[in-house]
């Protein structure tokens, strides 16, 4: 990281910044007193928590951080900052960001992943037995009165606006310090679209032109102006709807991959069975990256399977193996969407709200108890949802549209932007309901799938093993 004296600093307000190279938007400038938030505990765990999870069992490369992406983060926030001060300078109904707001945003931008725990979206939405990354309690246990990362925020007096903006401390009067870090379209998406694309060596891209047309109008909200003498933009729309394809068709490819989904089902288990045993405690994963998390588990298990020999550790230690060597567990049924639109809330509420945890274990066991009588063999089943409920992922971002007298949401468009409506919607259809196996041998899945099959009466599997 080198240093750099710059006595003109501007917008930040330190006579001094860091310069970091960066893979994708290369120099990035920093703050010292952003460097000493980098330099946190908390902030440095994140070097190890990949962004994409267990993504690299599918596309090798996807092993970069989430430290690199809260950096970029920044960066993108800096470009929307410069981008609405520009249009401020023309504009009689726009405001600019102040040099005090810019540090609120860029710090905030800078910790907003710091709530993450390794493998988080497979665990948390898989049992159910922990809170959400963006949780209050989340933000208050990393951020407190215990953590470097609340102390040096205190000591910058920026603990009390960066919590607003992240959401979680108390009324914010400027949303777009929130809009910033959190919309739809916001300096997050704009990062990690471009970083794990590149990671993974997909060819998605959209243009950074986009940030030119973001503006602040005096009430302090954040949005895409869409409107050109009384003509809506159309190539602005088109751009918008380029990044929020990207960000679909990256869901498709990454987030939803079948290998993906396994590895993730694995992992899910892996904890669950640590949590419900009380062998590990939710706490104990805040600490944590992606290999100490595997590391702790291993030891957890080892000791209690060499204690009391438990069944719970011995097969959870298989299964961990199992994922080490990416020996990932198979497919039996797959429930989509488009096929049980009238029985998927059925389905969620059965098995994947919290507090549906006992009654999804209790249908897993009698499955296991199945295929050892019928096959002499110890083989686990795991159900799996990778999202209790496929958030709707709807455009929120405001903007002006000609004849429209404020700003709206792009979603409430959806009439006269029909593509809007099928992004919308297209999301819903990347819903999942998984059955899986450690089993490999086809006539024991044959003979569970069957058995699914009766068990899940009303619910349309589409998958077809092959022979």
């Amino acid at each position: 990281m080198k240093h750099v004296d710059r006595p003109d600093a501007t917008p930040m307000t330190n006579t001094s910044y860091f310069v970091l190279r960066d893979t994708v938007h290369g120099d990035i400038h920093l703050t010292r007193d952003e460097g000493l938030l980098l330099d946190t505990r908390e902030m440095q765990r994140l070097r190890g928590v990949k962004q994409l999870g267990l993504a690299s069992l599918v596309y090798p490369g996807a092993t970069h951080t989430r430290f690199e992406h809260s950096v970029g983060t920044l960066h993108m926030a800096q470009v929307l900052i410069d981008a609405v001060n520009r249009n401020a300078r023309f504009e009689a109904d726009c405001r600019a960001v102040t040099d005090d707001e810019a540090r609120i945003v860029r710090a905030a931008a800078l910790v907003h992943d710091v709530t993450h725990i390794p493998y988080g979206h497979n665990i948390e939405d898989q049992t159910g037995l922990l809170p959400r990354h963006d949780s209050a309690a989340r933000y208050e246990q990393m951020l407190g009165d215990g953590s470097e990362l609340g102390r040096e925020l205190a000591r910058q007096a920026l603990l009390e606006p960066v919590s607003q903006a992240l959401g979680y401390g108390g009324q914010n009067e400027l949303p777009f310090l929130a809009q910033m870090i959190s919309d739809t379209i916001c300096s997050d998406l704009m990062d990690y679209l471009r970083r794990d694309a590149h990671y993974a060596g997909l060819n998605l891209h959209y243009d950074l032109r986009i940030a030119n047309y973001f503006k602040i109008d005096h009430e302090g909200r954040l949005f895409v102006d869409c409107e050109k003498e009384g003509l809506v933009r159309e190539d602005i729309l088109s751009e918008i709807l380029r990044m929020l394809q990207a960000r679909y068709y990256f869901s498709e490819r990454v987030y939803y991959h079948h290998a993906k989904i396994a590895a993730g089902a694995m992992i899910a288990r892996l904890v669950e069975t640590a949590l419900v045993n009380g062998w590990i405690r939710p706490v104990d994963l805040y600490t944590e990256s992606d290999e100490s998390l595997l590391v702790l588990l291993r030891e957890r298990f080892l000791e209690r399977t060499r204690q009391s020999g438990l069944d719970d550790a011995r097969r959870a230690l298989q299964l961990l193996d199992r994922l080490r060597r990416r020996r990932l567990i198979k497919r039996v049924a797959v429930f989509p969407y488009a096929k049980n639109v009238d029985v998927q809330a059925q389905l969620i509420e059965r098995f994947f709200t919290p507090g549906s945890q006992d009654a999804r274990r209790k249908w897993e066991r009698e499955r296991e108890q199945e295929l050892r009588e019928e096959f002499s063999v110890d083989e686990q089943v795991i159900l799996y949802c990778p999202n209790r409920r496929m958030q709707l992922k709807e455009a929120g971002t405001l903007i002006r549209f000609p004849g429209v007298a404020d700003l709206r949401p792009l979603s409430e468009f959806r009439d006269q932007l029909p593509r809007i409506a099928d992004l919308e919607d297209s999301y819903l259809r990347l819903w999942k309901f998984y059955v899986f196996t450690s089993g490999e041998r086809h006539d024991l899945r044959a003979f569970l799938k069957q058995r699914v099959g009766e068990t899940l009466a009303g619910a349309v599997d589409g998958y077809r093993m092959k022979s």
